[in-house]
């Protein structure tokens, strides 16, 4: 974990950034902007000052690598942080997480940091963002969050069966079912935060999510109560039924062993840096 003393210099040689949400200042954070400060506190609670944190990673850091579009850094918390924070709306206590394409982990820190009672893996290939994935995932003390490099398709043996796979702008409702259903226990589900296509995609891909081992998808909103616009998101459980997919394909990632989210083991299944080789996303 990050020193905190490391972490206030490190911030505080960070210049200011100034957009439409206010400052990061040195102390590395980027406050909510003042209409959307009652439903930040609502929905981080005491974990506001680490979402906070997590913004100005974001708008720093995560713009100066390309991993945030510079156009995106004044919109942080209204298009990303509490877009993806809402999900916790359909999360029971205590389960187990795949985010799967996590990118600057959207939706997976964020749900990390609103509800530190789940368990969250971050699955990223690219090297860039399993780099940023694990430096954020240190500085902000996630002790609960893994971070997996590799293709999802590779990580079917690598973890163990998730409560819950999500995924925000990753590909269609069908490529997503056959990539995101085998991590999923019987049972489970996979949540796809989706925009105005949402139905279209449903009826286009119903099919195709069947084939995968998926159950009817479900169209839901989350966050009514605090976003001028609800988020939508897909709904597919995966059926009881279905044959699985677990140990059908091995990779770099597949090889290795299951995470157990154990301390002594937790520096081994973090994201390897290895030559920086990028593999393209998912």
């Amino acid at each position: 974990m990050t020193d905190p003393d490391r972490a206030s210099t490190q911030a505080a040689s960070t210049p200011d950034v100034v957009g439409a949400d206010g400052v990061v200042g040195a102390d590395g954070r980027l406050a909510p902007p003042p209409d959307l400060s009652a439903a930040a506190a609502a929905i981080f609670g005491n974990r506001l000052s680490v979402a906070e944190r997590y913004a100005g990673l974001l708008a720093t850091t995560g713009v100066e690598r390309g991993l945030i579009g510079p156009r995106e850094a004044p919109r942080m918390w209204d298009r990303h942080l509490l877009n993806c924070a809402v999900l916790t709306e359909l999360i029971p206590s205590g389960l187990y997480v795949v985010d799967v394409g996590s990118g600057a982990g959207l939706p997976g820190i964020v749900l990390a940091v609103a509800r530190p009672d789940l368990r969250v893996s971050l699955v990223e290939s690219l090297a860039r963002r399993t780099t940023f994935l694990t430096e954020a995932v240190d500085e902000l003390g996630l002790d609960r969050v893994d971070v997996v490099r590799g293709r999802v398709e590779e990580c079917v043996d690598a973890l163990r069966p998730a409560d819950v796979v999500t995924a925000r702008a990753v590909a269609s409702l069908g490529k997503l079912a056959a990539w995101c259903l085998p991590l999923v226990r019987s049972g489970g589900s996979m949540f796809a935060i989706k925009g105005s296509s949402a139905e279209a995609e449903i009826e286009e891909h119903r099919d195709a999510v069947r084939r995968a081992g998926g159950g009817e998808p479900a169209l839901l909103r989350c966050g009514a109560g605090w976003l001028a616009e609800p988020v939508t998101v897909v709904e597919v459980r995966r059926s009881s039924m279905a044959s699985g997919g677990r140990g059908t394909r091995r990779g770099k990632a597949g090889s290795r062993r299951p995470a157990e989210f154990s301390d002594d083991t937790r520096g081994e299944r973090r994201a390897r840096r290895g030559d920086g080789g990028d593999h393209p996303r998912i």
